[in-house]
């Protein structure tokens, strides 16, 4: 998975975790150690990760679009970055993490990760709040960050239909998307590379066909989980332009364009 900065993010620590581990300290965060069984390469830029959670799932619980902050060795400097959990089993303690693959310290860890390593991991923040009434029908926007959370989203909502815009790089056909033609209608984005267009070509694409998709949803849920500066400028336009209540919105941007 890119890294999911902003809500999310990525921040530089101090010795051990630094000074936003001693808030997340105070905060009762709860930390954990995960050891690796093993890893596999679902697409050349696209890796998943197989990990025991240490206790992790006794002790949370487990809730859709679930994520951990792990914690990343910079050359000295620690980092954390978070990550959606993928298949998590509370009986067995074990789960799945995807990692989009690009430069830095979190795709250097899971390209070379291999059974018996283990990482730092902390819990806090996350949640998941269930719109109510219940969707009529999902509108989401994302890419391969946030694929892992969408499959958790859709599997969460079901039966509800979805239109889904994602933006990615690469052809979809090798990325693990749990949706189904029947209920789902996913809308392939072509990313440029390099992406300079602080993702004009995906906001334009879902302002062309979200206004007249929503008028036919009695009770729509638009979820939103791109880069920063997209979901910021998506979620005021739904809000804002489209004049949908918060509660029927959910935006987090999981990366920070350099």
């Amino acid at each position: 998975m890119v890294v999911e900065s902003y809500a999310k993010g990525e921040h530089a620590m101090g010795q051990g975790h630094g000074w936003e581990g001693a808030v997340l300290k105070l905060l009762r965060a709860k930390d954990f150690v995960f050891t690796v069984t093993g890893a596999e390469d679902v697409t050349g830029h696209y890796r998943r990760v197989h990990l025991t959670d240490g206790g992790m799932l006794a002790a949370t619980g487990v809730h859709p679009t679930m994520w951990v902050r792990l914690w990343f060795d910079n050359a000295g400097t620690p980092h954390q970055r978070a990550y959606t959990l993928v298949d998590p089993d509370p009986a067995a303690g074990t789960f799945s993490l995807e990692f989009a693959l690009h430069e830095g310290c979190a795709s250097d860890w899971a390209r070379t990760a291999k059974p018996g390593d283990t990482i730092e991991a902390t819990v806090h923040g996350t949640d998941f709040r269930r719109p109510d009434p219940e969707p009529s029908h999902v509108f989401a926007i994302g890419d391969p960050a946030s694929l892992p959370a969408l499959n958790s989203l859709l599997d969460a909502l079901a039966p509800a239909p979805a239109t889904v815009w994602f933006e990615s790089t690469e052809t979809l056909d090798g990325l693990p998307f749990r949706t189904t033609p029947a209920r789902h209608d996913v809308r392939p984005v072509v990313r440029p590379v390099p992406r300079q267009d602080s993702g004009a070509h995906l906001v334009a694409q879902v302002k062309a066909a979200l206004p007249d998709l929503l008028k036919a949803s009695p009770e729509p849920y638009v979820w939103i989980a791109c880069d920063t500066a997209t979901t910021r400028t998506l979620s005021s336009y739904v809000r804002k332009e489209l004049g949908l209540p918060k509660q029927r919105v959910h935006a987090l941007g999981y990366w920070r364009a350099g």
